[in-house]
């Protein structure tokens, strides 16, 4: 794989069409006159987003990168080095474009809600992982309406995001929400993506579709539960209890995960989901010597 210092060489080399330098312009014009608009809106009305929902465009960013997202069609359309160049960009790249494409707030009297929503990429090869985020926030948001509509009284709901993994394989994005209805209930959503495919990655496939795996990585967690929980008495987990139906059966192959900075597999479960709703949102360390590297 080219470095960097060869792919700008190969950009540096490209003749730009005029048809893509005029949209890029365009563009440019375009997100001036948005932002001119923007501070005037700002001092006479502010941020309208009380009494109502509001989603919020990050309108410089999207029409940057509408700008070039159509700039990218036009030169591998009309020129012929420039598709054969792009042909040598890894689809995500070496470090992952990810940014806040939108933002859903709502502020009332008992209720509000800011939900971030992360978008990775700008092109196609991405665009069914930036479908499953929003399909994610969509029910978030949706969530929060039902509560609107009956009325449940105070209600908070709160949902950002992060990168915790990322290398020349994968990059891990994580959404951590919180939504307060007297107490707080932690969820966890994390999208591992291939870079070389720009898809998401699942924990079974990440297993290689393997059941014996699967087992011994619950194993393994199943383990590591005994020994938190005899070695701290306020430790508690759903196994080895007096209703079994209801304890910890082991993984599906669909459960959140990342990877340590040192490269080690680590589950992720949602507050209530294997343990009492004291503990939080809780997550599993599994050692390499069980996995092997799977973090590339």
């Amino acid at each position: 794989m080219m470095d960097w210092r060869e792919l700008r060489d190969e950009y540096e080399k490209i003749p730009v069409p005029e048809e893509a330098r005029r949209r890029v312009e365009e563009g440019i014009r375009a997100a001036r006159q948005d932002r001119a608009e923007q501070e005037e809106k700002k001092g006479i009305a502010g941020r309208e987003c009380r009494g109502r929902g509001t989603l919020i465009w990050m309108k410089r960013t999207a029409k940057t990168v509408a700008a070039a997202v159509a700039v990218i069609a036009i030169l591998t359309n009309v020129s012929p080095e420039a598709a054969e160049a792009m042909e040598k960009i890894p689809v995500i790249g070496s470090i992952a474009e990810i940014f806040t494409f939108r933002t859903f707030e709502d502020h009332r009297e008992h209720t509000e809600a800011k939900v971030e929503i992360p978008q990775i990429g700008a092109g196609n090869q991405t665009a069914e992982v930036n479908r499953e985020i929003q399909e994610y926030a969509d029910s978030l948001i949706a969530e929060y309406e039902e509560a609107l509509r009956k009325g449940e009284g105070n209600y908070a709901l709160d949902s950002a995001y992060e990168v915790v993994f990322e290398n020349e394989k994968y990059v891990c994005l994580r959404i951590d929400t919180t939504v307060s209805m007297g107490s707080g209930v932690q969820h966890v959503k994390i999208f591992t993506v291939d870079k070389e495919t720009g898809e998401t990655v699942s924990l079974s496939q990440l297993l290689g579709n393997d059941p014996e795996k699967l087992e011994k990585v619950s194993g393994n967690i199943k383990d590591q539960m005994r020994e938190q929980m005899a070695a701290d008495e306020n430790v508690s987990y759903f196994i080895d209890s007096d209703l079994p139906e209801t304890d910890f059966q082991g993984l599906k192959g669909d459960e959140s995960y990342y990877f340590s900075q040192s490269g080690e597999l680590v589950i992720a479960f949602e507050e209530y989901q294997v343990a009492p709703g004291y503990m939080g949102a809780v997550e599993f360390v599994i050692p390499k010597e069980l996995t092997g590297e799977l973090a590339g």
